[in-house]
């Protein structure tokens, strides 16, 4: 009976159903507006609050296990965002973050069950080298998310941009994906290589990544 129930009432989603769709042709999606102009404005200043409260610290290479700062390779500055203190701007990235998770694990059988998610700002001429996002230790990461915080009218000279290193038919290509705000980018932690191009005017976010036990 609870089995019929659950049938019953999935419902299929048009947008979640397209990231699947996606990420199964090509290793990645990009969804336009995931977040409104109105959630990416109170996630932006709850960003910008905790930054002027001095809570970021510089990011790190590799996992909280073994990490280094190397400001050759990335300079931006960051704030984990603890999903169980989360504010009320906080709560509306996870409400929507986890109805994604749900989806995604009742349809593809993906076994999500944790999440990592943090604040990021790039203040002006920081950069992230070309790197993939697991490491020699930790392969729990399964799928990569990042989503746009950046001021409406962001524009591609305002650098800043995604690139991701593909491989079709065995010859790499390059996908740029501009950070405009509201903008959503999921792809495979494990298999896409990509990097930061040198950021011109303060790019800001919340990147994280879905991961396996």
């Amino acid at each position: 009976m609870s089995q019929l129930f659950e049938e019953i009432a999935f419902v299929e989603n048009p947008q979640y159903e397209r990231i699947i769709e996606d990420i199964l042709a090509r290793q990645y999606s990009v969804v336009e507006d995931f977040f409104t102009d109105e959630e990416v404005l109170v996630l932006r200043q709850s960003l910008i609050e905790k930054h002027e409260e001095d809570a970021f610290k510089k990011a790190a290479i590799g996992n909280r296990v073994n990490e280094i700062i190397v400001k050759s390779i990335r300079g931006d500055v960051i704030l984990w965002i603890d999903e169980m203190k989360a504010n009320e701007a906080e709560m509306i990235f996870f409400n929507k973050i986890n109805s994604l998770v749900s989806y995604l694990n009742k349809t593809c059988f993906l076994g999500i069950l944790h999440k990592e998610f943090h604040y990021a700002l790039y203040p002006e001429g920081t950069f992230y080298k070309r790197h993939i996002d697991t490491f020699q230790n930790d392969d729990r990461r399964k799928l990569s998310i990042v989503c746009y915080l950046n001021e409406a009218g962001w524009i591609p000279e305002n650098g800043g941009e995604l690139v991701l290193y593909l491989d079709e038919n065995g010859k790499e290509t390059e996908k740029v994906i501009y950070p405009f705000p509201g903008r959503l980018v999921v792809f495979e932690s494990q298999v896409i290589e990509h990097e930061v191009k040198p950021v011109k005017t303060e790019r800001m976010s919340i990147t994280g990544w879905l991961k396996t036990r």
